[in-house]
């Protein structure tokens, strides 16, 4: 657990907590992967259930559970951000083709440089453009191999849903922005509450499957890392830090992930993945400079 944002979280140091949130996402392919077997809303059942258990055992002990008294629109913002983005994903992923899915639902590093403009005032630079661009054709590059996008009425729906998700996203970390004075440990009861409603939707549309011994290490890193510390992380980088550089560094998430499936083997390194990190690192550099 962090400190809460907001508390001593000076925008150099928010802005390195959002790009760890970053590096540590890029594993959320491969713990995923591991777990393949499992299905997708019981993983997020469990993995934001070790989250939870992890970040109000850390509150209990430091006696900070009054965190958790949050008006209305504090936790509506949390669990619509953190449940709404995820179940939008998987239902996008049961109806369109992976490529696609992907493709859209990555539009949320832009939404949220985008967002910061319309939604916060904060203005873009030539270097917040150069670097944006740069960053989403090395995302673009990467993600729209194998993309062919059809018409028919489930793909439609799952592009739907996959861009929803991403609006989803872009909307909460910005928003994020406007709800600084919320203890980032209040985040603990949103995992506890997506973890609720996320084994309600597993009940209800999937068959439940027994993890192996290593599908259960798998969620259990992914609640400690990507659905665990990450979030708290990125909570601090978008109330304290500059959402217009984490967004243009947020498209070096799926290079990595990329990367790592790799290195594990379970993707392939190609020419093309290094241009893709070549153009991300670029653009991430650029934006930095605005």
């Amino acid at each position: 657990m962090l400190p809460p944002a907001g508390t001593g979280a000076n925008p150099g140091f928010a802005n390195f907590a959002g790009f760890t949130a970053i590096l540590i996402w890029a594993s959320l392919a491969l713990l995923s992967r591991v777990a393949s077997l499992v299905p997708p809303l019981q993983v997020t059942a469990l993995s934001f259930s070790v989250s939870a258990v992890l970040g109000l055992g850390f509150l209990m002990l430091r006696k900070e559970l009054g965190v958790l008294r949050q008006p209305g629109v504090v936790w509506l913002h949390g669990v619509g951000g953190l449940f709404g983005y995820h179940a939008l994903y998987f239902a996008a992923l049961g109806l369109a083709p992976v490529a696609e899915a992907n493709l859209l639902n990555y539009l949320w590093p832009l939404l949220i440089v985008l967002f910061s403009s319309v939604l916060l005032g904060l203005r873009l630079g030539v270097a917040h453009w150069i670097g944006l661009v740069l960053g989403g054709v090395g995302c673009g590059l990467l993600l729209a191999r194998g993309a062919r996008f059809g018409i028919q009425d489930r793909a439609v729906l799952g592009y739907m849903f996959a861009l929803g998700a991403g609006v989803v996203w872009a909307l909460y970390s910005v928003l994020s922005n406007r709800l600084s004075r919320v203890p980032s440990g209040a985040i603990a009861g949103f995992c506890a509450a997506t973890a609720i409603l996320a084994g309600i939707m597993h009940i209800l549309f999937e068959a439940t499957v027994t993890p192996d011994a290593l599908a259960w290490l798998a969620i259990g890193a992914m609640g400690i890392g990507p659905v665990g510390a990450a979030f708290f992380l990125w909570d601090i980088g978008m109330k304290r830090g500059d959402p217009r550089l984490l967004g243009t560094l947020a498209y070096a998430t799926p290079v990595l992930s990329t990367l790592l499936l790799g290195v594990a083997g379970y993707a392939a390194l190609t020419p093309m993945l290094l241009v893709a990190a070549g153009l991300v690192a670029a653009g991430g550099l650029i934006a930095s400079r605005g």
